[in-house]
């Protein structure tokens, strides 16, 4: 019976799609600053990643027999595709696998933001001051604002189907393709300082391709409504905090909400730390049960490659 092919998994994956993959393959689980990666490096055949492992061409200089990159995820700016093409090196990739649950997560940042929720927990309030608190917090509707869509692939298309068809309101984006013809829900297609300047929440979808790096700075928050929003889900190298923290200590605009950074995690000299109208978290808009699951089934792929067959979700 022939020997199982090696494939290296170098991050966090879900249980299920991994013991699937050790049914089908000898598995190793190492970091890549680790001896038993370095180990593996001139037998393995397979390389399974996600976020923070880098495939490069020095990477790939070290692995003979490689034949297939298996990115759990979306973005794949942490892989260098023309490298692994000049060596005969598949990539793949999940491109559906988080849309949902980004989706999800953009529109519980915009209602943290826009309605102030005035929780309470450790005590009841006292009586006048739960009356004054339900007499003086007001937020806005969504049906009444326009969402601004910076980015307008999977993850945007989502974003704008829920704001169009679950919250009703008016849809503008920009994206540097036509996608027209791929929209289900009534949208705008405008330039980008329109979309900054008419939106009450600007939302980010692109990826990090070559000059995306600050993307979204000083002059075109500048054109933001100082009762506007801000959300980055995306990627951190998109956005210069710098000049958003600017925006926000000078109330030119409302609010923010960050999930992703350059670097990541974060230097304790961030920004944007320490304002109540910004909303930080740790890249956490994928992290769902079933979006970890999806991301990590890239083994199927991975296993079609070494199989000879092609795969479903090839690299673009």
């Amino acid at each position: 019976m022939p020997e199982l092919p090696l494939v290296v998994v170098t991050e966090d994956t879900d249980s299920a799609p991994l013991a699937w993959l050790k049914e089908h393959a000898r598995v190793v689980e190492a970091a890549p600053d680790s001896p038993e990666f370095a180990a593996a490096l001139s037998e393995m055949v397979g390389l399974v990643v996600r976020t923070y492992t880098k495939v490069n061409a020095a990477l790939l200089a070290r692995c003979l027999k490689l034949r297939v990159v298996g990115r759990g995820g979306v973005g794949l700016e942490n892989i260098d595709v023309p490298a692994c093409r000049a060596r005969g090196v598949e990539v793949v990739y999940t491109p559906d696998a988080n849309t949902h649950a980004v989706g999800d997560f953009v529109f519980g940042y915009a209602l943290q933001l826009l309605r102030p929720w005035a929780f309470f927990r450790d005590r009841v309030y006292e009586p006048k001051e739960f009356k004054h608190v339900r007499d003086t917090q007001r937020g806005v509707e969504l049906d009444a604002l326009t969402i601004g869509i910076l980015g307008m692939g999977r993850i945007g298309r989502r974003v704008g189907h829920i704001a169009a068809n679950g919250f009703g309101m008016k849809v503008i984006y920009n994206d540097i393709l036509d996608v027209h013809s791929q929209l289900k829900f009534p949208a705008t297609s405008v330039d980008r300082p329109t979309l900054f300047r008419e939106a009450d929440i600007v939302t980010l979808h692109v990826d990090m391709r070559p000059g995306n790096e600050h993307l979204v700075g000083a002059p075109l928050l500048a054109l933001m409504k100082p009762t506007a929003i801000l959300i980055n889900a995306c990627r951190g190298e998109v956005l210069d905090d710098n000049a958003l923290a600017a925006a926000i200590r000078e109330k030119r605009i409302a609010g923010a909400a960050i999930d992703v950074f350059a670097p990541e995690p974060p230097r304790p000299d961030y920004p944007l730390l320490g304002f109540e109208n910004v909303l930080l978290t740790p890249h956490m808009a994928a992290r769902t049960y079933r979006a970890i699951e999806n991301m990590s089934w890239v083994v199927r792929d991975v296993m079609e490659v070494l199989g000879g067959r092609r795969p479903r979700y090839p690299a673009p």
